[in-house]
């Protein structure tokens, strides 16, 4: 984790010594724990770190009426309850579009207005909720509806 880790000097003088992991990866779940030595004074802390992680299938990019699922899955142990979709901000209805999977969505025909922010919520049997956002990019035609252009000869057109 050498490349992805790091600890802000400057904030241990206030007394944080807070870790930062970035990029943060599935396998990074699990208990973290810190010791500090000041004069003859020990401060021990420990964190437990849950990882939550959306994936496609395929793997990207996305193409336009080509189905795909994403999977959502969390490191939280508890037994999962409910699954729920949203994008941009509305919950995804299951319809002949869309099939809601435990802890997946299925895309039949993704669309360009597909595209954008899906923010997947697990809940579990102890009543925790875990969500994340992914930004799902399309690879598509987005124009109007009839793919003629007219332009006058000797302009340009776009």
């Amino acid at each position: 984790m050498r490349s992805r880790v790091s600890v802000q000097d400057s904030a241990l003088r206030n007394g944080n010594f807070s870790l930062l992991i970035d990029p943060v990866r599935s396998e990074d779940a699990g208990l973290y724990e810190a010791w500090v030595t000041y004069n003859t004074e020990v401060q021990r802390c420990q964190v437990e770190m849950g990882v939550i992680t959306v994936t496609l299938s395929p793997p990207s990019p996305v193409i336009e009426n080509e189905p795909v699922l994403l999977s959502c899955n969390s490191s939280h142990q508890a037994s999962l309850v409910e699954t729920c979709w949203f994008h941009n901000g509305h919950p995804v209805p299951t319809a002949r579009t869309f099939c809601s999977l435990p802890g997946a969505l299925s895309i039949f025909r993704p669309a360009m207005s597909d595209a954008g922010p899906w923010r997947c919520q697990l809940r579990y049997s102890d009543n925790k909720i875990i969500s994340t956002t992914y930004d799902l990019q399309i690879l598509g035609f987005d124009g109007p509806t009839n793919p003629v252009v007219y332009a006058a000869a000797g302009s340009a057109a776009d």
